[in-house]
């Protein structure tokens, strides 16, 4: 019959590499959202440059 430690020192290595993988998810879900952010940003701050310009009255 097998040992309590031996069991889990027979799981710890699948539990450490299911913990690696989502952690390297994670981090590329994290960049992924940084450049999607950084993308909607753009475009709010263009949205408001053209409101800005079409509301002088010397750029109609």
């Amino acid at each position: 019959m097998p040992s309590v430690v031996g069991l889990l020192e027979q799981r710890e290595p699948a539990a450490r590499r299911r913990a690696d993988g989502l952690r390297e998810e994670a981090d590329r879900i994290q960049a992924e959202l940084a450049a999607a952010e950084l993308e909607w940003q753009e475009w709010a701050i263009a949205r408001r440059r053209m409101l800005t310009r079409s509301r002088r009255p010397d750029m109609r």
